[in-house]
């Protein structure tokens, strides 16, 4: 059996692995989306499925006025043996220089900390540890004692923002003691980032991502006989990257977690993109994948081949197949809460946004803020797994003015999306195409109004063939209206627009609905379907 990669597709970033008996679970990033944490579940690597989302009430995370991929950053999994821990950033300031460009300018990151006795029961309220940096970790020592990991972020002139990996003490119950101890300045690459630390045959080795997260990451590793230090770099350096293989399907490869199976095996997670030919944008965002690793005579970890490069296809462990049932392609809303394979956008109070049951088997949306609001938008949306893929709902809506707007969506952020919508104008009923584009001097573009009956329900279809995208919709049975027009797909990624900007997080589609009236008026969806799919040269054809 091998595992083919990316085993979480789609907007999956920061992995972090943990195995506990026969089952094995990731976490990844969800930056604005809420619920926060999405954590996979698997029993042989191969097939892996959504389990839950842990950071799900108020009280546990409040994300209005957070920036655009900013929000819950790299959260880290671990066991003690007698509960689950899950800690994790929220960051609330990505760093703005006065020119209004990112930059080393300071940020407002907290790291929080929650545990549960089942990994898919309520977790606890958050308990605050430090704002130091980004990316924590928690190692379990073999005494029991805990310790804290992140990066430490430096906004000082003329420092290097990337700090180092700083590790403090951790006691349930009081609080961090102790001074932290920067244990790892990281290399030339920098950009040092991500530490999680293992201990293994009287070694302590702490691995880190590194060459930031775009074509030049990387994974590197050091390792100590003292938890404080000093650590000596891996012989390699690096043990995972593409930064020199732009012909590989897998790039971005860093960020990483190891684990070991029943049987011994390590594996190793990371982070990855598949980019669009030659380098292209990555539309599906950065994704998780899975390598084998071996650990060699001289008690260093590498690649199975000593490559250090990532494969689209790996040699799986000798574990029982365990395959889970297909998710359905279409979602009817016939359950009072939401399926888990949507999310909406900041937060924690949903009920203000959309219901599932005022009118039965359909999603109502109710009006709020306009895309790129930072607080209350009525978008729900799923991710995009596939470069090829066809989606389609229906939609009741009866707007009164031009402030009133639904329909479906092709979303990155409040800067990049594409979106068929129903308004009421100069025509009456119309629908049309509104596009933000991040790479052009005049970011709002506008299709012409196309005028449709004053009432009933409109279908709405997007096919999207890697950059290739299209619209289309049709009313009380007739055939599909294509908008005449091919929008740019590439715009949803990390890649599209000005340089440094953040921009950490995927390309989802789904419904919203606008009110900048401030009527709340509601917009209904009876279902929606999302079906991945072949290559098709022109799916208006």
């Amino acid at each position: 059996m091998k595992i083919g990669n990316p085993v979480l597709a789609g907007f999956n970033p920061d992995p972090s692995i943990l195995r506990l008996g026969e089952d094995y679970f990731i976490a990844t990033s969800t930056f604005e989306w809420y619920p926060g944490v999405q954590i996979h579940h698997s029993r042989d690597l191969v097939h892996w499925r959504l389990l839950t989302r842990p950071l799900r009430r108020s009280s546990q995370l409040n994300m209005l006025g957070d920036p655009d991929s900013c929000g819950i950053w790299a959260p880290c999994l671990s066991h003690d043996g007698e509960r689950f821990y899950l800690i994790y950033t929220d960051v609330k300031r990505y760093g703005r220089t006065t020119q209004g460009v990112a930059g080393a300018a300071p940020r407002d990151m907290h790291n929080y900390l929650v545990t549960s006795s089942r990994i898919d029961g309520d977790w606890s309220d958050p308990v605050y540890l430090n704002s130091s940096g980004f990316d924590p970790s928690l190692f379990h020592e073999e005494d029991g004692r805990k310790y804290l990991l992140n990066m430490v972020w430096d906004f000082r002139p003329g420092c290097n923002r990337f700090a180092g990996i700083a590790i403090q003490e951790y006691c349930p119950g009081i609080g961090l003691a102790g001074n932290p101890h920067i244990i790892f300045e990281g290399t030339a690459l920098g950009f040092t980032e991500g530490p999680h630390l293992y201990k293994r045959e009287g070694y302590y080795y702490l691995i880190t991502a590194e060459g930031g997260t775009g074509w030049g990451h990387a994974v590197t590793m050091a390792r100590s006989r003292e938890l404080m230090g000093p650590y000596e770099l891996h012989p390699d350096v690096h043990i995972l990257t593409s930064r020199n293989r732009p012909d590989l399907e897998l790039q971005r490869a860093g960020h990483a977690d190891l684990v070991e199976t029943q049987a011994g095996e390590t594996y190793m997670v990371h982070l990855c993109g598949r980019p669009l030919r030659n380098r292209g944008r990555c539309t599906l965002g950065r994704e998780t994948a899975i390598q084998k690793m071996i650990w060699w005579d001289d008690g260093w970890l590498r690649t199975v081949d000593g490559q250090g490069i990532p494969y689209r296809e790996v040699e799986a462990p000798g574990l029982p197949e365990f395959a889970f049932p297909e998710a359905p392609s279409r979602e009817d809303f016939n359950e009072p809460e939401l399926p888990l394979q949507f999310q909406w956008l900041r937060s924690p109070w949903p009920e203000e946004l959309f219901n599932l049951s005022e009118r039965p088997g359909h999603l109502r949306l109710y009006g709020r803020e306009y895309l790129g609001s930072l607080f209350r938008q009525s978008l729900v949306a799923r991710r995009q797994q596939a470069h090829c893929f066809s989606a389609s709902t229906v939609v009741e809506f009866d707007p009164a003015t031009f402030q009133h707007m639904a329909g479906l969506i092709c979303y990155y952020n409040g800067s990049k999306f594409h979106y068929l919508f129903i308004s009421h104008g100069y025509h009456g009923r119309h629908i049309r195409v509104m596009s933000c584009l991040p790479d052009q001097l005049q970011p709002d573009v506008f299709t012409s109004p196309i005028p449709i009956p004053a009432d009933g329900p409109v279908e709405m279809r997007v096919e999207v063939d890697f950059e290739r995208l299209y619209f289309a919709y049709r009313v009380q049975g007739r055939d599909w209206q294509w908008i005449p027009a091919v929008f740019d797909a590439s715009i949803l990624s990390d890649e599209a627009g000005p340089p440094g900007n953040p921009n950490f997080t995927g390309a989802f589609v789904g419904m919203c609905c606008q009110d900048l009236a401030g009527t709340k008026i509601p917009a209904d969806f009876d279902w929606f379907e999302y079906c991945e799919r072949d290559y098709l040269e022109d799916p208006r054809t």
